[in-house]
């Protein structure tokens, strides 16, 4: 694998386990890049498809405490979602882009990711998903998508 190349992380979604979260991530994360990776969710459920991403994340961050995502776009309006052995903050937000969730980790890092909308084509998603992890691209969510 290339230093720069994406990472691509499976980890298993607390609805469907044999099917793992659809998250690419950078290797490293750049000074100037704008996202931190892609993230393809199967649906707008926020409580089938939070605890999936954020096992993911904890696997290469550590712990996630908060979750935010456009009050829009997103089904649910939990304050509190369960991920993994314990439960993820969650943060709705009406002016929040709809193709960006935002990931805090519990030492304050902020990991930025495009969401990929679930009806978008396997070859649409690995594309925007691999734009978004590449630290060299300074786009933003929507432009990547709408490319």
């Amino acid at each position: 694998m290339l230093a720069d190349a994406p990472l691509t992380i499976a980890a298993p979604n607390t609805e469907t386990a044999a099917e793992p979260a659809r998250l690419v991530l950078a290797l490293t994360r750049a000074d100037r890049a704008v996202l931190d990776g892609g993230w393809w969710p199967r649906s707008w459920d926020a409580a089938a498809e939070v605890p999936g991403l954020v096992t993911a994340l904890v696997a290469r961050y550590g712990p996630i405490r908060h979750v935010m995502l456009s009050r829009s776009t997103w089904g649910g309006g939990a304050r509190r979602l369960p991920a993994g052995s314990g439960t993820v903050r969650m943060g709705w937000f009406a002016s929040q882009d709809s193709a960006l969730a935002i990931a805090i980790t519990d030492h304050d890092d902020q990991i930025d990711l495009l969401v990929v909308p679930p009806t978008a084509t396997p070859a649409a998603a690995d594309s925007a998903m691999a734009a978004a992890a590449d630290p060299a691209d300074d786009r933003h969510a929507q432009t990547i998508l709408a490319a």
